[in-house]
């Protein structure tokens, strides 16, 4: 399975979500609470430039974007085809 990795921060119910999501597929994941800042957010600003928005998902080092962009993937058929890679 993929390696996917995963920045959140606490109460983010858009990081619920796609963690939900992730769940539901079955994928394990990396996650990173970056609540209280600290050298994790500054990385995930470095990997995702010009995002400062949790959450920030990643698969095998590709930027998959944040919740909507993971659900996104999903409709389209493309998720599954990169977890199982």
């Amino acid at each position: 399975m993929a390696k996917v990795e995963i920045y959140t921060k606490a109460f983010c119910p858009y990081c619920t979500r796609a963690k939900q999501l992730l769940t539901a597929k079955g994928a394990d994941f990396e996650e990173y609470d970056i609540t209280m800042g600290g050298p994790k957010r500054a990385e995930m600003l470095e990997r995702a430039p010009g995002r400062t928005t949790v959450p920030q998902i990643f698969i095998d080092g590709q930027h998959i974007g944040g919740s909507d962009d993971l659900a996104a993937l999903d409709r389209k058929g493309g998720l599954d085809p990169l977890l199982a890679a």
